[in-house]
């Protein structure tokens, strides 16, 4: 007599079947292409001013986007207004100063001495027909020879009278010595330069947006005082906006500097394309912030990429993202 069936044994034939298609199938379909959890983030502009004050006016509001050369904010430049002023008018004293080493005395100056050598050019003139008229009374013994003497004496003082004129007055139409105006000159350089550091100061009262960007944070009110080198607000450029996603060891040597990824996050509409541009030459321990059940690998490279500036603007900080490798692009010349 023939040896019943099993019951329950075409029933495991008919199971295992199927299953085993689903398998073979499973192995014919192509490796999916490596993801990654990661999130966005950026490098903020921390704008400050180098110079201490009040806080004067913050025309700009967080969450506010701005354009380049925007004004961000202004302190009170009062002293430093005070101080330019003062600088301008040590650089007018020193400019003229240098411009008088320049130059010989003043016109009445050179008047008053050309009087005085006209008058002594007259007295000379007397005193020497005195001493030649002296001379001949003496040759007639109508005169002693004492007062032949005191004429040529008379006539010689007279004539040095003239001499010391004539010198005063060329001294009076030569400029300074050079040494002289060579102090006059690096005096007034000098005072241009002071200008210059108070027009400066002046200016880094007012602060401008270095670039576009966003007005992530302001961290004072008009009315306070605000240190040297304190930031007043942070600005989000979309350049500056990126993914990092941490890539298992074993898969970090597939990746390279340049490479397209893609980036998916929830929200953000069609899938965008970015470049990683850094690579951490180090290792570390997958970061508690990552949660993902299909990472497990504890061992890790930081990894950065970065978007278009229009497709950053579609990632906020702290936006979480899935990254790809972007086999499209690469598979275009």
């Amino acid at each position: 007599m023939p040896a019943l069936a099993h019951p329950f044994r075409n029933v495991a034939w008919r199971l295992a079947l199927p299953c085993g298609l689903l398998t073979l199938l499973g192995a014919c379909q192509p490796a999916p292409e490596p993801a990654w959890s990661g999130y966005a983030e950026g490098d903020y502009v921390y704008i400050a001013a180098p110079v201490a004050g009040t806080l004067r006016a913050l025309p700009v509001q967080k969450g506010q986007t701005v354009a380049a050369q925007a004004l961000l904010f202004s302190l009170d430049d009062q002293p430093a207004q005070a101080a330019r002023a003062e600088a301008d008018a040590r650089l007018d004293t020193a400019r003229h100063q240098a411009d008088d080493s320049a130059k010989g005395r003043r016109r009445d100056e050179i008047a008053v001495t050309e009087a005085q050598l006209a008058q002594a050019r007259a007295q000379a003139e007397r005193a020497q027909t005195e001493w030649q008229r002296n001379q001949q009374l003496v040759n007639q013994s109508f005169v002693s020879r004492s007062r032949l003497d005191d004429a040529a004496t008379a006539a010689r003082q007279a004539q040095d009278r003239v001499d010391e004129l004539q010198a005063a007055l060329r001294v009076a139409r030569l400029p300074a010595r050079s040494d002289e105006q060579a102090a006059a000159q690096a005096s007034r350089r000098a005072a241009a330069q002071a200008r210059e550091q108070a027009l400066w100061r002046e200016q880094q009262a007012r602060q401008y947006a270095p670039t576009a960007g966003l007005v992530a944070d302001t961290f004072f009110r008009v009315g306070e005082y605000v240190n040297a080198g304190q930031p007043v607000l942070a600005l989000l450029p979309p350049e500056r906006r990126k993914a990092r996603f941490y890539v298992p060891e074993a898969q970090r040597g597939a990746l390279a500097p340049g490479q397209a990824v893609s980036l998916r996050c929830d929200g953000c509409g069609a899938p965008m394309a970015a470049r990683i541009s850094f690579i951490s030459p180090q290792a570390e321990y997958t970061p508690p912030v990552i949660y993902s059940n299909s990472q497990r690998a504890r061992l890790v490279f930081l990894v950065e990429a970065l978007p278009s500036p229009a497709d950053a603007l579609r990632l906020p900080p702290g936006q979480p993202l899935d990254v790809r490798v972007d086999v499209s692009a690469e598979a275009r010349p």
